[in-house]
């Protein structure tokens, strides 16, 4: 009786140990996971840091006001160059010299494309004069040899990258391109003034004067000249009204019509668009600079935040190091 039950003891205790040596290989084994996947994640956190250093860093570079005077620079240098290149009697090395600061000016505009590629990616081509620089940069890296040896010639188109880079160049662009509708209008309207003009000059004084007002043409042609004031008085009006003394009650009107009132209405729907333009680029620039506040916000959030998961991993590894001591 004593013996069976000492044996079942010993059978109790033997299978306690077994049992608490399974369960310390799988506390350890599970820690030791842990540890390993907190130093994957640690890694990875690490790596995804510096991209994300070394971005901010190309970003800030590219949008600072330096790196914006430097290719503006580049850009007069290269226009330069490619104008001295047309000058007759320039010596073999003196040629060399202009083609390599040509090739390096190239150089310095890809490198400047790939860097703004790298950091807005697929953004890149949202903005209209990314992709008109993407195609003067793009032209001048295509072989200008053979049938394509035109495209030498339009290596000066780089210097329209003024129009991007030179902020009250760019507003001046942007405003005539937003002002086309209502310039069109306007044009619809000086057409219909020459339109009815020329038909009354055709009629009135096309028999005698059948060089200026023989046709509808013609007519309008001569209408032209009048209204930018070129030679308008004693190259037509005048020799109109020594047949026809009361010519002028038609020119004169439609000399203040054209020239005076409509044009100046092109000039005041561009002005205006210009200002729209400008008044534009101040509301973005403000909430640049407030999504920059909120930026630097955000990032130094992630800062504590990353002290203290650094904080907490030290404190799980001290904890896992104590119990595989113990």
């Amino acid at each position: 009786m004593f013996g069976a039950r000492s044996q079942t003891d010993w059978l109790y205790i033997t299978g306690r140990i077994v049992t608490i040596n399974l369960i310390c290989l799988i506390v350890e084994n599970i820690v030791s996971n842990h540890e390993k996947d907190n130093h994957c994640i640690d890694a990875k956190s690490k790596i995804n840091l510096n991209m994300m250093t070394s971005l901010n860093f190309i970003k800030n570079t590219v949008e600072s006001r330096w790196f914006q005077n430097f290719i503006i620079t580049i850009i007069l240098i290269n226009g330069a160059v490619l104008g001295i290149q047309t000058i007759d009697g320039l010596t073999p090395s003196s040629m060399l010299i202009l083609d390599t600061i040509d090739t390096i000016c190239l150089a310095i505009f890809v490198v400047e494309l790939t860097m703004k590629l790298v950091i807005y990616r697929f953004s890149f081509f949202k903005r209209g004069w990314n992709i008109f620089d993407l195609i003067i940069v793009g032209i001048s890296l295509i072989p200008a040899s053979g049938q394509l040896s035109i495209l030498r010639a339009l290596r000066i188109l780089r210097l329209l990258r003024l129009i991007t880079t030179v902020d009250s160049i760019r507003r001046v662009v942007s405003g005539m391109l937003i002002a086309i509708p209502g310039v069109g209008s306007v044009g619809a309207l000086l057409l219909i003034f020459f339109y009815i003009g020329a038909v009354i000059s055709t009629t009135l004084f096309g028999d005698l004067f059948p060089q200026w007002f023989g046709n509808l043409g013609r007519s309008m042609y001569s209408l032209f000249q009048i209204m930018t004031l070129e030679s308008w008085s004693m190259g037509i009006v005048r020799p109109v009204m020594e047949a026809f003394p009361y010519a002028w009650v038609f020119f004169i009107p439609f000399i203040m019509v054209t020239t005076f009132m409509v044009l100046n209405l092109f000039i005041g729907i561009i002005v205006d668009a210009i200002a729209t333009v400008k008044e534009q680029d101040n509301v973005d620039r403000q909430h640049q600079f407030s999504s920059k506040q909120d930026i630097d916000q955000l990032r130094q959030d992630i800062a504590v935040l990353q002290n203290q998961l650094d904080q907490l991993l030290e404190h799980t590894s001290i904890e896992s190091s104590q119990q595989r001591s113990k």
